[in-house]
């Protein structure tokens, strides 16, 4: 499980470098979500999800609070959520996440960044399932009794429970997302270092050092795309 925190950390590290990213897809995720149900998160499980994952990125108030009054308008604007699965260099595995408002752009989009850096899609299934959607919570100044202590309390089940890194990190099933975060907090937590959903491969593997370079640069390209959320892979750098 180690090594799928420390993947998690690099992608947030990573998008931290681009803030102005971040808030833009939050902003357009909080609308999406918000539009589908209610644009309450007392009322809507799922939109409070995403504005405690928010949370962890610093997302500014504003921009919350901009896209739930969008939400609560008379914007007809809509988004469609789209999943692509290809294949990066050596055979790695990638899943690519996106809300988009023009499929047909979206699509070419993706397609030529697979194309043009040693990659290919696939079709849809043919990646998806050597991974596991995952609610991944993360916290500190508990150890891994204590939060295991807190949630068989609460009768709230995890998948593990483990101490990477000086913190704690929790793995769930997605649905128990919420679940973990308030037997949690009711047990003192206020701060969450990450609050993730998540695909996690469940087998790494390693690329030769000549492709690296253009496997990250296929990443890299895909996550600037404007209408991607979420880039997902099976690639461990450290070994």
């Amino acid at each position: 499980m180690g090594r799928k925190w420390n993947n998690i950390k690099e992608k947030k590290a990573s998008k931290d470098a681009n803030t102005s990213r971040i808030y833009a897809r939050f902003g357009r995720e909080i609308y999406v979500v918000a539009k589908q149900g209610e644009p309450d998160p007392e009322s809507n499980r799922a939109l409070r999800v995403v504005l405690e994952r928010a949370k962890t990125y610093n997302v500014p108030k504003a921009i919350i609070d901009r896209a739930l009054e969008k939400a609560k308008g008379n914007s007809d604007e809509t988004y469609d959520e789209l999943r692509y699965e290809g294949f990066g260099p050596n055979g790695s595995m990638i899943i690519v996440d996106a809300l988009t408002n023009n499929v047909n752009r979206t699509a070419s989009e993706v397609r030529a960044a697979f194309s043009k850096n040693g990659g290919s899609l696939g079709v849809s299934g043919s990646v998806s399932y050597m991974f596991d959607s995952t609610a991944v919570i993360g916290l500190v100044g508990k150890s891994a009794d204590e939060v295991l202590e807190t949630l068989m309390e609460a009768d709230v089940d995890a998948r593990d429970i483990l101490e990477e890194d000086e913190a704690v990190i929790v793995y769930a099933e997605p649905d128990q997302f919420h679940a973990v975060q308030e037997a949690l907090k009711n047990s003192g937590v206020d701060e969450f270092t990450v609050a993730e959903l998540t695909m996690l491969p469940q087998n790494y593997v390693t690329i030769s050092e000549d492709s690296q370079a253009q496997f990250e640069k296929l990443i890299d390209v895909l996550e600037d795309l404007e209408d991607v959320q979420q880039v997902y892979h099976n690639v461990d750098f450290e070994e």
